[in-house]
């Protein structure tokens, strides 16, 4: 495999702390990401006797909320260590993961989700993806890629246990109350260890700044940005994609009418996928950069789109979670790589925090949006069809940002102009 030898085990063995920390950072999000809520999206559906799109609805605005409150706690990474902010982060992400359980109404119901988003798929992620950004510089594709394989073990793992745990203890609340006990016995005091010693940048790698690491914005000039918002037509399509396919298994299983086991046994491909690919752009990452391989990255996501609305048998699920894992393994460690190059580092934990806000509002509007048009008659491979288009449009739009991005690289920074 590309970029995967004797120098990155030395490289492991070199940063297996730094690496270890964040690792465990993106597995622990697994509970508070779509892929996880929506195991329990049935259950929650029939307890509050929510519609497809009353239950999205609600997901939509308790994640908008999150997305609202992002930039201000995120901001929290620039003012303190790493380690320290998990110390307050991963207790409300457990107290979410037990809310879940008990809330006795929609209400309660929409604040224990507002929390996962936050804490789990929110500030779990951003921790690691700008703590990581920092640490790395000659080698940041490398190490992104080498952290987001902790996603992919929670990817892999959980859909599984979580069918077997139900179907043992006869409660989804049982796996919830699991991953509860996880997050405050074991991943808060392993994590807060393991990052409590800071990692700084060796002398070859400062040398690389110039050539990977963009000038300094702030964050009040990274928001009149216009290259900000093309960046994000196209960086939005993946969390907002894969949100709506996670959170509407349920539906796609019942409307095709797959064995729920079979589904879920289709995330460890994927999985797999993602960690190959996942690795081999990092590779090319720190090879020529995260810009160039920018315009290229959503044409996987066009195929698996496409393949969710057009293929019907069970193994096309199959087809679709390896086509989704080399989408998921370029743009889970292209994304980690690719603000440090636009926007350089030193208020890269305001500026991460504001991206991850927005691509947390896609995760808001994809089930909101698919549910209510679920609801309206348009089914989910309908629409599969038309976000491969969305795919298609903004490979072309990154393409352009890219090559801006390059050019004012080359120009002097003028204020007046931002």
């Amino acid at each position: 495999m590309p970029g995967f030898g004797r120098d990155t085990l030395q490289f492991l063995r070199d940063n297996a702390r730094w690496l270890a920390g964040a690792f465990l950072l993106t597995m622990f999000s697994s509970f508070g990401q779509t892929f996880f809520i929506g195991l329990s999206g049935e259950e929650l559906r029939a307890r509050f006797d929510l519609s497809s799109g009353g239950f999205g609805g609600l997901y939509m605005l308790a994640t908008l909320a999150s997305a609202i409150s992002l930039p201000w706690l995120g901001r929290t990474l620039d003012l303190m260590p790493g380690w320290k902010v998990v110390r307050f982060t991963m207790p409300a992400f457990a107290l979410a993961c037990v809310l879940i359980t008990v809330a006795p109404n929609v209400a309660v119901l929409g604040l224990a989700l507002y929390l996962l988003r936050l804490f789990g798929q929110g500030m779990m992620t951003e921790t690691a993806y700008t703590e990581t950004g920092r640490w790395f510089v000659a080698n940041r594709g490398r190490a992104m890629a080498l952290i987001v394989i902790g996603q992919q073990v929670g990817l892999a793992a959980l859909p599984v246990l979580v069918v077997l745990i139900g179907r043992a203890s006869g409660s989804w609340r049982t796996a919830w109350i699991a991953s509860a006990a996880l997050l405050v016995l074991v991943g808060l005091p392993a994590i807060v260890a393991l990052l409590r010693v800071e990692r700084v940048p060796r002398s070859h790698e400062a040398k690389v700044r110039d050539r990977r690491t963009a000038r300094d914005w702030t964050r009040a000039q990274v928001l009149r940005d216009p290259i900000l918002y093309l960046l994000l037509l196209g960086t939005l399509a993946p969390p907002f994609i894969s949100t709506v396919i996670f959170f509407h298994q349920d539906y796609l299983i019942a409307l095709r009418g797959y064995d729920p086991l079979a589904f879920a046994a289709a995330f460890p491909v994927m999985s797999v996928t993602t960690v190959v690919f996942g690795l081999a752009c990092g590779h090319l990452i720190d090879r020529i950069g995260a810009l160039r391989l920018l315009p290229f990255y959503l044409i996987p996501l066009a195929v698996a789109s496409a393949a969710v609305a057009l293929i019907t048998p069970v193994w096309g699920v199959y087809v679709f979670m390896f086509l989704l894992g080399i989408s998921s393994g370029f743009t889970s460690t292209l994304f980690g790589a690719l603000w440090p190059e636009v926007y350089g580092l030193a208020n890269l934990g305001g500026i991460r925090a504001i991206i991850v806000a927005a691509m947390v509002l896609a995760t808001a509007l994809g089930p909101g949006v698919s549910g209510a048009l679920i609801d309206r008659g348009i089914s989910l491979p309908q629409q599969m069809l038309w976000l491969s288009a969305w795919c298609v449009a903004a490979c072309f739009v990154l393409g352009f940002s890219a090559r801006q991005v390059r050019a004012r690289e080359k120009r002097p920074l003028l204020q007046g102009a931002l």
